[in-house]
């Protein structure tokens, strides 16, 4: 009778979302997801991307951009942590996500992550003439548009290594080597 986590595919997160979320659609994409589990039925799932925002995309920063539970007690903060400590181990050093006003944020503190003191994003994003500014037309906008809460956990590193502007997610390349396809035997 513990909760446990597990991995679930992205698509199977989604329809998660999609049945249990409160007032978001599943996200397009993302780059992994957590699940959560009780007594072996799935109670709750988590999806992390790229920071929406492109100000935000650092390369050392991702997003939970989704998380839905079926309300089972504490799956959200184990959710959070979860994910925070698979995206370390990833590289990444820094998580942030956004709630709205009327949600405390307990399972967010719970799990270590610290409210930013300035209201973030919500507002309508429309680009040029309500069209995207990716030139898509216009974007269906049915989330809530009002100011929301960022929340934000890091590494004690995380300046230091955004300071260093990294080439690709903290390595440094050395083209020198890499052999293409293309090349044909020497």
């Amino acid at each position: 009778m513990t909760l446990k986590i597990f991995p679930i595919t992205l698509t199977d997160a989604r329809m998660f979302v999609q049945n249990h979320h409160r007032h978001h659609r599943p996200p397009p994409s993302g780059l992994f997801a957590i699940a959560a589990g009780l007594n072996g039925a799935l109670v709750g799932v988590l999806i992390v991307g790229r920071p929406v925002s492109r100000y935000m995309d650092d390369h050392l920063t991702a997003e939970v951009t989704r998380c839905a539970t079926d309300g089972t007690k504490n799956a959200c903060s184990l959710l959070y942590g979860a994910a925070w400590r698979t995206a370390r181990e990833l590289g990444y050093r820094r998580m942030i996500t956004y709630t709205l006003p009327v949600e405390g944020g307990a399972s967010l503190r719970a799990s270590g992550w610290a409210s930013t003191p300035q209201p973030s994003g919500g507002r309508k994003w429309s680009g040029r003439s309500g069209a995207s500014s990716r030139g898509r037309g216009s974007r269906a906008n049915d989330h809530p548009c009002v100011d929301k809460t960022r929340w934000e956990v890091s590494t004690s590193d995380y300046e230091e290594a955004k300071a260093a502007k990294p080439d690709t997610r903290g390595i440094a390349l050395d083209t020198s080597a890499q052999i293409s396809l293309f090349d044909g035997p020497s």
